[in-house]
Formats: structure tokens, C-alpha cells, sequence
């Protein structure tokens, strides 16, 4: 079996004056929010044999603040191709994860990581129907395969177990708290 953790970097500051979208931080929310996650993948007793990641500076500060939680450095490998990627580049990214590799963590952007679990997962399961009304900033959401390699993953094979956004954790993490 294989388990592919998919995680939405934190709420990144629009109001800070960046040259490049790729350069943008995260606002304070955003770091609560990660710190937060990282507490609660720790709670679960995840683990993660293998990390990669998008080098976007939001992704960086995401991984900073949930390893600050989780107290862990996830030590991640960095692979610019994660950087606003499209589902079929994402699909070549896992189908090229390390084969000793069991649980993964791949963190990045939407709307590709919120079209690659819509890609993997079939229709009719209920926390995929909440995939489809939003993906939001710092969420997790976790996809079991009954396969022995990442290159065995197809269309509609996995099974969504886990759909974790930060307002589930703490409301005050809500859209519309400040």
C-alpha cells in the first residue's frame, strides 16, 4: 500500500510587496494555520518516509511552520516542477516518487492538488464531494492506494481518508476570521 499526503501551502500575503507571485510569504494566519496543522499530523502519529515540495517561498514557510509543529524538520526535496504545477505534471511527479518510499508528502498549490485528488479518487465518496466545493490554504488531504509501486497509480485508484482544513482544527483558522 502506498499513502500520498497532499498538502495546500498556508495563506500567503497579498498585501506584501513582492516582485514575483513565486516570492510571496505567508501572512500571520497562514503561519498560525501550518503550526497548527503540524500539531495535529503529530496527533495522528503520521509519518512521512519521503517529503517534496514546491520552492516557492509560501511552500518553504508552510513546511517551516508545520515541521515547528509537528517538531520535526520534514527535510523535504525540493522540485520546482510542484510550482503551480498541472494535474498531469503532478501525476508524473508521484508516479516518480521513490519506490521504497511508503507514506509521502507532497506540498504545493491549487488548483493542482485539488484537481489531482478530483483525478485519483472516485466519484461518490463524501470527503472527496468537500474536495469539490474547496481545497482551502494549509489542508490536508490524504489518499490511500492498494498498489506495491507510485507508478501503479491510476485514475480513480486511491481512496480519500483523510480531509483535514485548518478551520476543522480551530475555527478561528475560518475564511472569514481574522
Amino acid at each position: 500500500m502506498k499513502t500520498l499526503t497532499l498538502l495546500r501551502h498556508a495563506k500567503s500575503g497579498w498585501d506584501d510587496p513582492v516582485a514575483r507571485d513565486f516570492d510571496r510569504p505567508l501572512n500571520p494566519k497562514g503561519q498560525r494555520a501550518a503550526a497548527m496543522v503540524g500539531r495535529h499530523i503529530k496527533s495522528l502519529g503520521l509519518a512521512f518516509d519521503h517529503v517534496v515540495a514546491s520552492p516557492a517561498v509560501r511552500v518553504v514557510e508552510t513546511l517551516d511552520h508545520v515541521g515547528q509543529g509537528y517538531g520535526s524538520d520534514l527535510a523535504p526535496a525540493w522540485d520546482q516542477r510542484i510550482y503551480l504545477a498541472s494535474t498531469a505534471t503532478l501525476l508524473d511527479v508521484v508516479h516518480e516518487l521513490p519506490a521504497g518510499a511508503d507514506a509521502v508528502l507532497l506540498a504545493g498549490h491549487n488548483p493542482g492538488l485539488e484537481e489531482l485528488v478530483l483525478l485519483l479518487v472516485p466519484e461518490g465518496e463524501s470527503l472527496r464531494d468537500q474536495v469539490e466545493i474547496k481545497f482551502p490554504t494549509a489542508t490536508l488531504a490524504q489518499i490511500d492506494f492498494q498498489v506495491t509501486g507510485w507508478s501503479d497509480i491510476r485514475t480513480g485508484g486511491g481512496t480519500l481518508t483523510r480531509f483535514v482544513r485548518p478551520r476543522d482544527l480551530d475555527p478561528s483558522l475560518g475564511p472569514d476570521a481574522p
